[in-house]
């Protein structure tokens, strides 16, 4: 099969022909239909997070399963399905609490088995148990979940990562009520979708923060009430002004320390700010401690705090009920041999999302 092969930070990805294994116990071989090109990704790209190389990334995917190994009992052959990052165990204290996203002991080979992928007869790593930017996948039942067939796949890609990230920020992890005020810094891929969780949850009035007015315009098209742009005035201040002291909850979608700092600094006494984007490893937030006398607060949020299984589906439903909106979050499509344009495009501010098809 092809796929984009990392080779580690600052180089590009090279479109190569890679062996992927059958499936064994309970894993699911899935051809790749569609993959969202994420941030995340490009974290490790640019060195910002560190993996091993060779590598094949990509965790943003929908597919149709083609195998299945001899212990799933979930999936068949012919099921679309959507890949996630969040694959669990389903015995470790965290599974057993109903918090799977935090799943410490996650099921992958052992070394005695073959290796789920490799490249010229080597081993190559297989990234977030998933490596989407690759038309197949090799994935752990516990990694997908199955929704029904009329399902767009490429929009359906997003719900892997992105959407489930930013919809359950708001939803799952800060639970925001309807009425309240919401900041959202950054209104890339995951902002657009906590901007659209904020909406659906029934926010009163939600402001966009981002520097591209093109990005603003979408936040607006969206959901987003109001919008600022950080590039020409202080967001913390502007926030205030529009609050009349600050708004109840506050994400953070960018991964920039600056961001999660203003992110806690716009929130009202009582209020919470949540911090969703990757801010690079060794990299300390300062936070003026005397405020937390006001009762607030940060918090942390991994994937929306996501019950996958239950939660894809039901963004699915929303999808079609007209309430979550995927089609506008689509600013691009291309084939697997554009990921590093698609990269490019993303560091640039000019796409929202870019969504790789391998149909």
């Amino acid at each position: 099969m092809k796929a984009a092969v990392f080779h580690g930070p600052n180089k590009p990805l090279t479109i190569e022909n890679v062996e992927v294994a059958k499936p064994i116990g309970r894993e699911v071989l899935v051809r790749t239909v569609a993959s969202g090109v994420c941030h995340s990704d490009l974290h490790f790209v640019d060195g910002y997070y560190q993996f091993p190389t060779p590598a094949i990334l990509g965790h943003e995917a929908a597919g149709i399963v083609e195998a299945v190994g001899p212990h799933v009992t979930e999936f068949k052959a012919g099921d679309h399905v959507i890949a996630c990052l969040s694959v669990f165990c389903g015995h470790c204290s965290y599974c057993l609490t109903g918090r799977t996203h935090l799943c410490q002991s996650r099921p992958v080979r052992t070394p005695q088995e073959p290796p789920k992928l490799t490249w010229n007869g080597a081993a190559v790593n297989q990234f977030a148990n998933l490596s989407a930017y690759a038309e197949k996948m090799l994935v752990h039942e516990n990694g997908l979940v199955k929704v029904r067939d009329d399902m767009p796949l490429d929009r359906g890609a997003l719900i892997g990562c992105g959407v489930t990230t930013g919809v359950g920020a708001v939803l799952n992890t800060a639970r925001v009520e309807a009425g309240a005020t919401v900041a959202v810094y950054g209104a890339g891929g995951v902002g657009l979708a906590v901007i659209q969780g904020a909406r659906i949850a029934g926010a009163g009035m939600i402001i966009a923060v981002d520097v591209f007015e093109s990005k603003l315009a979408k936040a607006k098209e969206l959901g987003a009430t109001h919008t600022v742009d950080s590039s020409k005035v202080d967001p913390v201040k502007a926030i205030r002004e529009m609050t009349n002291g600050g708004v109840e909850y506050a994400f953070e979608a960018i991964g920039l320390k600056k961001a999660a700092e203003q992110c806690f600094e716009c929130i009202r006494p009582g209020g919470t700010a949540t911090v969703i984007g990757m801010i690079p490893v060794g990299q300390k937030l300062e936070l003026e401690g005397s405020v937390f006398l006001r009762e607030k607060r940060i918090q942390g949020c991994s994937m929306g705090s996501n019950r996958f299984k239950v939660d894809m589906p039901k963004y699915v439903d929303f999808y079609q009920r007209g309430l979550l909106r995927l089609d506008e979050m689509i600013t691009r499509r291309g084939r697997l041999e554009d990921v590093n344009e698609a990269f490019r495009a993303m560091k640039a501010g000019e796409v929202a999302r870019t969504v790789l098809m391998f149909d």
